[in-house]
């Protein structure tokens, strides 16, 4: 669910697409649609997106709107990763909006052990 419905719908189209590692905040859910695939031609054209508090509604809606992507999860990150190479981290800080899978968001709540736990520990492989 999102942090705060009442922004739902209001954050900039082009954020950072993915990474990190971790997440504070679920700003909203994106469906994606193509007008190029059959989606209604509301923006001249151009692709854009229709947002939601609740997953679920935008599973459904991106289920039976023609040209829809599946759903990404817009987060805010306050703290993350950066990996500019292959196994090379970078802990970060400051406020990023960016577009994940919503497969991500599993077990990747950002706690405040989470950065400095994971530098101990990085991963052998991306996530």
């Amino acid at each position: 669910m999102a942090v705060d419905t009442g922004r739902v719908g209001a954050y900039q189209p082009e954020t950072e697409s993915g990474g990190g590692y971790f997440y504070d905040d679920v700003l909203e859910y994106r469906v994606w649609l193509h007008p190029g695939r059959g989606a209604a031609r509301v923006n001249g054209g151009d692709d854009y997106f229709v947002a939601f508090a609740q997953y679920e509604r935008a599973d459904a809606f991106a289920k039976s709107a023609t040209g829809a992507d599946p759903p990404l999860v817009l987060v805010r990150q306050i703290e993350w990763i950066d990996e500019p190479a292959p196994r090379h981290f970078v802990p970060e800080n400051g406020e990023r909006l960016t577009e994940w899978q919503v497969r991500w968001l599993r077990e990747s709540k950002r706690t405040a052990s989470s950065v400095t736990d994971f530098m101990k520990h990085p991963p052998s492989s991306e996530k």
